[in-house]
C-alpha cells in the first residue's frame, strides 16, 4: 500500500485551494468548532429533534461526529455495561449490541476486497440510515455532520480472517493489516462511499493501536507482536529490511519481556538488556517503523480517496490517548508531516480518565522494560518528558489528570502544526467510563477543561466519547465554558 510521494504530493495540492476557504473560515475566533461525539442509538431513542436540542442548549454545539462505522462499544451504542446508566436516553443497556455500518453500503464503490458491503450493514436498527436521519435536521439548524469511523471489526464479521495480521509466531491475530490489498480496497470503498452517497462535510477516522515494539513494551509481551503476514514481508523486503532477522529480533524481545516478567532479572537488568536487545536486532525497529509507515499510508490514502470525490470535504484523524502516555508512540505521531494528508486532527486530552489510565501503563511498562525502576519515579520520568505536572502514582486513579494537562497538550499540538492547514481539535473527556473508586467527571472539571483548551487558542473541541454515557449537567458544564469565553 505504498504511495508514491511526488504523486501525493500532486494531488495535495489540487486540492488544498479548494479546501483553504472553508478551513481558514473555521480558524476564525468567532467561528470555534464544538462538536460532539454521538451514536445511532441516541437519536433513535430520545428523537432526533430532542437530541439536537440538548446540544445547542447546553453546549451550544454546532458539529456532529456521528458513528457510522464500527463493531465497538466505545463509540456506539448505549452505557457500557457495568458503568452507571445516564440521566436520559432509555434507562437500559443494549446487551444484543452488534455494530457495523449504520448507514446504507453502496456495493459499487467496494471493488477488490474480501469483505462484502452489505454484510457490514449493522443489524441493531433494521431500516434505518442513520445518516439520512440525522442530516435533514442538523442541516436545518446550520449544524455540521463529520462522519466518525473506526477500524474496529467482529471476528464473525464473513471473510474478515483474509484481513488480519499474522503475529512473530505466524498465527492470526483479530486486527486489520493495513498493508493487506483486502484492508486497503475496503477502506478506500467505505470513504468514498460516505463521500459520494451524503451530503456531509467531513469524514473523521481512527485507529486506536501501535507497532508492534510499541505494544511489546506497554504490555511486557511480544508474544503476540505483529505484523508479519505475506504482504508485510513483502514489504519489508521490497524496503531492504531482513525478514528472518526481524522475526528472530521479537522471538528474543519475547523471552526478554516473559522472563522480566516472571521475575528473572538479567545481570546488567532489564533496562539495559532491552538495549541490548535492540541493539543486535535493529530489525525491531525497522520493524516498529514499516507498522506505522503503513498507517501513515493508509491515512494518506483515504485522504486522497475524500478529497478526489469532493475536494472541499474535510478529512482528519483520531490520534488515540497513548500519546498521553508513550513517548515512543509520541515521536511517531510527527504532526507536520501528518499534516501534509490531514484536514484536522482530534488530539485526545481525557483529563479525568488519563488517571488510572496512566497508572494502568505505567504498571504495564513497569513489569518489562522498566522494572528496575519504582513506579513513582517511573511517572516522574514521564512526566518530564512529557511535560506534565500531575499527581503521585497512587493518587493519579482517583484524582484523573487536572485541567493544565489539556492547556499544555492543546499548546503542544498547536505548536507542533504550526505553519500548516491542520486544525487542531482536543477531545474532551465527558464520563468516558473508569472504575467505580476511580475519579469521575463533574461540570466544573468539564467546564475547567474546555477553557483550558481554548486557552490554548485551538480552533475547536469535540466532547468524547459519546453522548449516551454522558450525564447532562456535565455536557452542561461544557456549555458554561463556551459561553463564558463568549464562543456561542
Amino acid at each position: 500500500m505504498e504511495i508514491d510521494r511526488r504523486d501525493f504530493i500532486k494531488k495535495a495540492a489540487m486540492v488544498s485551494s479548494a479546501a483553504a476557504g472553508s478551513l481558514s473560515a473555521q480558524r476564525s475566533p468567532a467561528n470555534k468548532m464544538i462538536g460532539i461525539q454521538v451514536g445511532a442509538v441516541s437519536f433513535l431513542d430520545e428523537g432526533v429533534e430532542q437530541v439536537l436540542d440538548t446540544f445547542q442548549q447546553r453546549a451550544s454545539i454546532n458539529t456532529l461526529f456521528l458513528a457510522v462505522f464500527t463493531y465497538g462499544r466505545g463509540i456506539a451504542g448505549r452505557q457500557v455495561p457495568g458503568q452507571p446508566l445516564p440521566d436520559h436516553g432509555k434507562q437500559e443497556y443494549d446487551l444484543n449490541f452488534h455494530g457495523g455500518n449504520f448507514a446504507t453500503p453502496h456495493a459499487q464503490y467496494y471493488h477488490d476486497t474480501a469483505l462484502k458491503a452489505e454484510d457490514t450493514r449493522a443489524p441493531d436498527h433494521p431500516g434505518v440510515d442513520i445518516i439520512t436521519t440525522v442530516l435533514p435536521a442538523a442541516k436545518k439548524r446550520g449544524i455540521r455532520t463529520i462522519l466518525w469511523a473506526e477500524d474496529v471489526f467482529r471476528a464473525d464479521l464473513p471473510n474478515v480472517g483474509k484481513l488480519h495480521e499474522q503475529d512473530v509466531h505466524g498465527r492470526p491475530g483479530t486486527r486489520i493489516c493495513f498493508n493487506n490489498p483486502n484492508t486497503r480496497n475496503f477502506l478506500l470503498g467505505l470513504v468514498e462511499d460516505y463521500s459520494r452517497s451524503y451530503d456531509v462535510d467531513g469524514i473523521m477516522w481512527c485507529s486506536e493501536r501501535m507497532g508492534p515494539m510499541n505494544n511489546a513494551i506497554r504490555s511486557a509481551n511480544a508474544e503476540r507482536a505483529s505484523c508479519f503476514c505475506q504482504f508485510c514481508q513483502a514489504k519489508g523486503k521490497r524496503l531492504g529490511i531482513n525478514v528472518d532477522r526481524a522475526r528472530e529480533g521479537y522471538l528474543a524481545l519475547e523471552k526478554f519481556l516473559k522472563d522480566a516478567s516472571g521475575g528473572q532479572r538479567p545481570v546488567d537488568g532489564y533496562y539495559v538488556t532491552f538495549w541490548r536487545t535492540i541493539l543486535r536486532y535493529p530489525e525491531i525497529l525497522a520493524w516498529e517503523t514499516l507498522w506505522n509507515d503503513s498507517l501513515r499510508e493508509t491515512y494518506q490514502a483515504l485522504y486522497n480517496k475524500v478529497k478526489s470525490a469532493k475536494p472541499n470535504m474535510l478529512c482528519g484523524w483520531h490520534i488515540f490517548h497513548n500519546n498521553s502516555f508513550s513517548p515512543t508512540f509520541r515521536a511517531e505521531q510527527d504532526l507536520q508531516e501528518l499534516s501534509k494528508y490531514s484536514d484536522f486532527f482530534k488530539m485526545v486530552m481525557y483529563n479525568n480518565c488519563a488517571g488510572p489510565r496512566m497508572a494502568r501503563y505505567i504498571d504495564g511498562i513497569h513489569k518489562g522494560v522498566f522494572a528496575d525502576i519504582p513506579k513513582q519515579d517511573l511517572l516522574e520520568f514521564e512526566y518530564h518528558v512529557l511535560n506534565y505536572k500531575e499527581r503521585s502514582y497512587e493518587e493519579i486513579p482517583s484524582t484523573g489528570f487536572s485541567s493544565d494537562y489539556v492547556y499544555r497538550e492543546a499548546k503542544r499540538a498547536m505548536d507542533g502544526a504550526a505553519g500548516t492547514k491542520t486544525l487542531i481539535w482536543p477531545g474532551i473527556d465527558i464520563d468516558i467510563p473508569t472504575a467505580a473508586n476511580q475519579s469521575k467527571c463533574t461540570p466544573h472539571g468539564v467546564k475547567e477543561a474546555v477553557s483550558a483548551a481554548f486557552r490554548a487558542n485551538v480552533p475547536g473541541v469535540i466532547l468524547s466519547r459519546k453522548y449516551s454515557e454522558m450525564r447532562l449537567a456535565n455536557l452542561s458544564g461544557a456549555g458554561e465554558a463556551i459561553k463564558e469565553l463568549k464562543l456561542a
